[in-house]
């Protein structure tokens, strides 16, 4: 079965807990080889070919793989399941050379897409070999199946004369990593001129980490510098070039490039590759990416860190510190029970093998490698933030491996370095972060969230400096409308809801918060288009309220509205107006498209009353004053609307939106039960409107209660605005325009409410295009400066 392109990145990127010198016999599984066949002693075979001057990083790249050997029944029982599967690799493998493949369904030649899995079973193998207790430990006859394995996958797929046929990442990061994973552990029982000759097509694609080698004239960014970045210094202590090795490490702050491409700058402008100065992560230069490749990076440079730690290659404290802060400013705000949230994970929403808790341990693996290094306040942040996540992640429970290649808390397919660095965290005592209420604004990816005591929520939007979606590789095949408004919330009793077979069972068309048409989607489907509108953003009140103000515009234009989400303790109110269509097709809102499970249930009210729950059947509800869906939450119609209701099973397979060469999903089909509720605007609708609010979590009084929290003061093309408990006034301005007491100059963002003795204005530009916006407040005025901010809430005291 290939093995997904998940594997490939989580691969290769952290280092041990410990750095000890590569000394022969070097684990466990070298000595029992030797003593089991004294004739394949590494010592008769030739020198040890890792210079003593970088055996501690080759070492310390090893144990990546194979672990510290920390005892646990967790321990036992993932090494038990990877035995399984490396047995099954071992046994299905044929290194019988002259064209016949190693896998009978993994077909050799010159590009072929199945390369990268062949190394990555290998690789399986290779660990299971080197690691003590493993199925395969330390027997002679596996390893000098692998030694022939790497023989024939160097003559037949990857050496330094084959062309890079494909994705370039395959020659360039992909296969490197997983060639360096096997290295790593048998380096000892190979011959110095083997290493070279396997490493040869790795100089030749991964030799200068600052370029990509097919062009040049690219300038490596991000987590793909990182990567190389790392294959560059593993590689480089493996053949003893102390240049290469250099080379990798100065790639890190781009050196040779003056620190432009630095992959721990923080860029003060929108969007592109990198950090940002306000904690987004950007990839592909317009999608936002903590969730995928942000974490990519992480790891990488947390495998850096560990592996030159006492070494003269080591990382120098400042930067050190810089990368330990990224964790808590850039990633953690966007985890819920161990799982990274949808909005920042990309084209990886469709990758069976990567749902938000598969990359959610990969998150926590790298901060836990992390943590080994840091000290202070630093590790005590790490380790309280990687406690959290494990605690918190039952539905995927980080030490338990019922499947290695689901749920991996480790670098790769194998689970075993990552139990183990958990179990010493948990042993040490270290406590969980506390939950705290959090309303946080990334105007620089165009993201926001929202975190109160019981639930979370964030939004899926773009603009013209964000994508709508990315849909490249034969990934994210129905992701039509993941950047149009998406309204996603996050549960504590529902924690695996957007893992639970999601994305290939959810009606694409009809996604929480978006307002779409009936009709085609667009033909041109594909790519990373960004909006056609710049007004996209919001302003933050206080840790507890903000708002969100969106100018939509459909793929062909036919459908344009003007959308907000003001965010508060109890809930969310949703405002759209200016709704109109050209298009002939029937315009709807999506209040909720919610994922009940297999056969699901949850009985469903309507003002008391129970709605009826027959499957495909659409119930009307007519001028309902609040719905609540039973253990989901309560819904409340804030103006005069009527809404359709309707419980359906659907089904799908993950292979219908992943068809990737290394990614692509089964065709195993899941069902899953969902209820909606659809607010109808009508064929051709003409400044149509809606307002309602989503309670998450909410219980039927308190959402009947929450009927009276929140008084909408404006719901128009030009303005929308709430007045929640307190007094305090959230309000979105699509232009110049007033609301009671309050008037702008221009597009704008705002909150105002008492602050002591006097009123706080919060001010931001959603368009991020202005130099300034002046704000009048009961007759006072104020000029606030808002050019070069990003989106950023300005505070004022008028």
């Amino acid at each position: 079965m290939p093995v997904n392109r998940r594997n490939v990145l989580r691969g290769g990127a952290l280092a041990a807990a410990s750095t000890v010198l590569l000394t022969r016999p070097a684990s466990g599984a070298s000595a029992a080889a030797a003593a089991a066949n004294p004739a394949a002693d590494p010592v008769a075979k030739a020198a040890s070919p890792v210079p003593t001057a970088t055996a501690a990083i080759v070492a310390a790249y090893r144990q990546l793989q194979t672990g510290i050997n920390r005892p646990s029944p967790e321990r036992t029982e993932a090494l038990a399941n990877l035995g399984r599967v490396a047995k099954a690799y071992d046994a299905s493998l044929s290194v019988a050379g002259g064209g016949t493949p190693l896998w009978t369904d993994l077909p050799l030649g010159p590009g072929s897409g199945y390369t990268t899995s062949m190394y990555a079973r290998l690789r399986a193998i290779a660990v299971d070999w080197g690691t003590p207790g493993g199925a395969l430990a330390g027997d002679p006859v596996v390893l000098g199946r692998i030694e022939a394995a790497l023989e024939l996958l160097h003559a037949a797929q990857y050496n330094e004369n084959v062309g890079e046929i494909g994705n370039w990442y395959t020659y360039e990061i992909g296969i490197p990593y997983y060639l360096l994973h096997t290295l790593s552990v048998v380096a000892d029982q190979l011959a110095a001129e083997q290493l070279a000759r396997y490493l040869a097509p790795v100089k030749r694609f991964a030799g200068n980490p600052n370029l990509r080698a097919n062009n040049p004239s690219v300038i490596e960014t991000g987590a793909n510098r990182a990567d190389k970045a790392l294959i560059s210094i593993v590689s480089g202590a493996m053949l003893g070039d102390t240049a290469w090795i250099k080379t990798g490490v100065d790639a890190l702050t781009d050196v040779a490039g003056g620190g432009a491409a630095s992959v721990v700058a923080k860029l003060d402008r929108a969007a592109g590759d990198g950090f940002h100065v306000d904690g987004s992560f950007i990839q592909h230069d317009t999608i936002p990416y903590a969730g995928h490749y942000g974490i990519v990076l992480l790891t990488a440079l947390a495998g850096v860190i560990h592996v030159t730690h006492g070494t003269e290659y080591a990382l120098p404290q400042p930067l050190k510190d810089k990368v330990y802060a990224l964790v808590e400013d850039s990633f953690a705000p966007f985890v819920y029970a161990g799982a990274l949230m949808e909005p920042v994970r990309g084209r990886m929403l469709s990758r069976q093998g990567e749902t938000g808790h598969d990359i959610g341990h990969q998150l926590t693996v790298a901060t836990l490698v992390l943590a080994r290094t840091a000290s202070g306040k630093p590790k005590t942040c790490l380790n309280a933030l990687a406690a959290k996540w494990i605690k918190e992640g039952e539905y995927a429970p980080f030490l338990k491996i019922p499947d290695p290649e689901r749920f991996a808390p480790g670098p790769d397919l194998v689970a075993t370095p990552g139990i183990e660095f958990a179990q010493d965290l948990l042993a040490s005592g270290a406590r969980p972060a506390r939950g705290e209420a959090t309303h946080r604004v990334f105007g620089q990816q165009d993201r926001l969230v929202h975190v109160t005591d019981g639930w979370s929520a964030s939004l899926g939007v773009g603009s013209t400096r964000i994508s709508r979606y990315e849909a490249i590789n034969g990934q994210n095949l129905k992701g039509h409308h993941v950047g149009d408004g998406v309204l996603y919330t996050f549960l504590p009793n529902a924690k695996g809801h957007y893992t639970d077979a999601y994305w290939p069972t959810i009606d694409p068309l009809l996604l929480p918060g978006t307002t779409e048409h009936d009709g085609p989607v667009d033909p041109g489907f594909g790519g990373v288009p960004v909006g056609p509108n710049a007004h996209t953003g919001g302003v933050r009140w206080d840790a507890r309220h903000g708002a969100w103000a969106f100018d939509f515009e459909n793929w062909d234009g036919s459908l344009v509205a003007k959308k907000s989400w003001f965010f508060t303790p109890a809930g969310i109110v949703c405002l759209g107006a200016g709704i109109t269509g050209t298009s002939s097709y029937a315009v709807r809102t999506t209040i909720e498209n919610r994922n009940l499970g297999e056969g699901g249930r949850g009985v469903l009210l309507s003002d008391g009353r129970r709605v009826p729950a027959d499957l495909g059947k659409a119930a009307a509800l007519r001028h309902p004053r609040w719905v609540h869906l039973e253990k989901v939450g309560g819904y409340v119609l804030l103006d005069d609307a009527s809404v359709t209701a309707l419980r359906e099973d659907r089904t799908g397979a993950w292979r219908d939106i992943d068809t990737g060469a290394n990614t692509k999903g089964t065709t195993t089909p899941h069902t899953r039960r969902y209820q909606k509720l659809i607010l109808e605007h009508g064929v051709n609708p003409t400044d149509a409107k809606y307002a309602y609010a989503v309670l998450p979590g909410a219980s039927v009084i308190g959402t009947v209660a929450a009927s009276w929290a929140w008084r909408v003061l404006a719901n128009t093309p030009v303005a929308q605005a709430i007045r929640v408990a307190g007094g305090t006034v959230l309000a979105n301005f699509f232009a110049a325009g007033s609301v009671g007491e309050l008037s702008v100059s221009g597009p704008a963002s705002v909150a105002f409410g008492r602050c002591g003795a006097r009123t706080q204005l919060a001010v931001s530009d959603p368009t991020q295009l202005q130099d300034s916006v002046t704000v009048t407040v009961r007759g006072r005025s104020v000029v606030v400066p808002v050019r070069g901010t990003f989106g950023a809430t300005k505070l004022v005291l008028v």
